[in-house]
């Protein structure tokens, strides 16, 4: 089919979907102007696999992507060139989230709790230049002072101090990105911390991480430049019995201290959904941060699907009106396939499932609801099931000049034959 044919398609079908959303009540130009505005945090690390820059021997604490896709960065050049493609295939404005590991040192050899804005100047002129807003996160992995498998809360005070310089040089340089983007940027802390096994203390590493943790936040800056964030996690490899980070730990210092809280939608149980848990938080904290990913049997970050649990994740964000409170980033890494399709795909289904919250006649199923007709409300949230939303989405992406639907392949396969297949 010709370009010119294929946007004939396009505006036809979304006439038409236009025409059977608006007997639901819901104005599909209005859907997708409140989507352009939505921003995804792409996360650096799919594209080398969380390797970084450093090459510093350690544990990786728990970070372990799997699969020898061919053509993974091994550059910061090479990196922002593949998040360059893959933002390119994505509608919309959004982000990069970086990681500390992603510094660039000239040749000079920086110890990570000497890391300084500088060692991040291309990254923010590369945003600049792209119109990009950056986030942050103290790397807490893959370094020797990380080899016991304990940060923030180390028994060791040499170990603990070594931690706080680098978090309270990361708050220092998520400050610069803002600074320099116009735009906050959101400072996320997860350490790996636990025990592999039942420990007998649980008590003591978590008021060493809560020390940790004040003495790094006790510098205020301005929220204009600067979110802080933590994050909770269940267990991890290494630390399958006792995470001293857990969800009731960094919901109570989120709380005490009006920072955000951080959740990973694979960072709990199997069967619980992050989505349920936003209503909640909400009340008592300003603003949360998720990282939207798929965990399968175990917390191992897949590239995200347009299923029920990110439909729900969506849902809750766009009914809850809480689209102004919630930073949404993407956190997984899958090797065994092609990473800026990871990216491409994970993010555009993140959009289309905000898409289709959207669309909801949601001031009609509020109703419905408060009225106690339960019979309504499941008939009419089946009926939506069935609406053409994939027509709005084509045309979502006629908008922002990005291939729709299965188009975005063909673009991608070009990249990696013209660029990727090249890299050793």
């Amino acid at each position: 089919m010709s370009p010119q044919a294929s946007e004939k398609l396009v505006n036809s079908s979304y006439a038409l979907a236009k025409e059977r959303y608006a007997q639901y009540g819901v104005d599909t130009d209005q859907a997708l102007a409140a989507l352009a505005k939505i921003s995804i945090s792409l996360h650096c690390w799919q594209g080398d696999d969380v390797g970084g820059f450093e090459h510093s021997e350690g544990s990786l604490g728990g970070v372990l992507p799997t699969g020898n896709y061919p053509g993974k960065a091994r550059t910061a050049d090479e990196l922002r060139q593949d998040l360059s493609a893959a933002i390119n295939l994505i509608p919309g404005t959004h982000r990069v989230n970086l990681h500390s590991i992603y510094a660039e040192y000239e040749g000079k050899v920086v110890a990570r709790n000497e890391q300084r804005p500088e060692n991040f100047a291309r990254w923010a002129e590369w945003a600049k230049a792209n119109s990009l807003g950056l986030d942050f996160n103290p790397s807490f992995f893959s370094h020797p002072m990380a080899s016991s498998g304990f940060t923030l809360s180390s028994y060791d005070p040499a170990v603990r101090n070594f931690w706080i310089q680098h978090a309270i040089n990361c708050r220092k340089i998520g400050e610069y990105f803002g600074q320099q983007l116009g735009t906050p940027c959101v400072t996320n802390i997860w350490i790996p911390d636990g025990f592999k096994d039942v420990p007998v203390d649980r008590a003591t590493p978590r008021q060493l991480l809560k020390d940790s943790l004040d003495q790094i936040m006790a510098e205020e800056i301005d929220p204009k430049h600067n979110l802080d964030a933590v994050e909770p996690k269940l267990f991890g490899i290494g630390s399958e019995s006792y995470v001293v980070g857990s969800h009731e730990f960094y919901m109570g210092y989120a709380v005490a201290n009006q920072i955000l809280l951080c959740l990973d939608a694979g960072h709990y149980h199997p069967t619980e959904t992050i989505a349920d848990k936003l209503s909640s938080i909400l009340n008592f904290i300003p603003e949360v941060l998720l990282h939207v990913s798929r965990g399968v049997r175990w917390d191992s970050d897949h590239v995200v699907l347009l299923n029920d649990d990110l439909a729900a994740i969506a849902q809750e964000v766009v009914r809850g009106g809480f689209l102004g409170r919630v930073h949404i980033g993407l956190d997984y890494f899958d090797a065994t396939i092609n990473r800026v399709a990871a990216w491409t795909i994970g993010a555009r289904n993140m959009q289309r499932a905000l898409l289709n919250a959207l669309l909801e006649p949601l001031d009609e199923m509020r109703q419905i609801e408060k009225d106690a007709d339960f019979t309504a409300r499941i008939a009419l949230l089946e009926d939506l099931k069935g609406l053409p939303s994939a027509a709005v989405w084509d045309y979502f992406c006629l908008q922002h000049e990005v291939p729709g639907s299965m188009a975005i392949i063909s673009d991608i396969r070009a990249y990696e034959k013209a660029e990727l297949s090249k890299r050793g």
